[in-house]
């Protein structure tokens, strides 16, 4: 079970046991018994950091498993991408690789990584 932060009015900050279903519970104070909303506190340095830096953060969190949209939207939207961009040359090396089942494959990369 995770450990959680509340504030009593009178006593201050306590730490309680409770479960994720009980997370956003009151729970009581053990010095007198009076119900405690639980805290979630930030740590000054996000509040201090950059708006461009912490949204650069969100969007790396984001993107950490999977891309917003693929390879081909990007070319379609993204004039840096477009068809004559050489990112499509029939001539350039790919890893690209398909299995038996025709899904894509790529060794030894990242697959949510397809584009450079």
């Amino acid at each position: 079970m995770p450990v959680y932060e509340y504030r009593c009015k009178d006593h201050g900050i306590f730490y309680e046991l409770a479960t994720i279903s009980d997370s956003d519970k009151p729970c009581q104070c053990p010095n007198c018994a009076a119900l405690a909303p639980r805290i979630i506190r930030i740590a000054p340095a996000i509040l201090d950091m950059p708006k461009e830096k912490r949204h650069a953060y969100a969007t790396n969190e984001k993107a950490r498993h999977e891309p917003v949209f693929s390879t081909a939207d990007r070319r379609n939207k993204d004039k840096e991408h477009s068809s004559g961009c050489g990112c499509s040359t029939p001539h350039k090396k790919s890893n690209l690789m398909y299995t038996a089942q025709g899904d894509k494959m790529f060794p030894s990369m990242r697959p949510w990584m397809i584009s450079h």
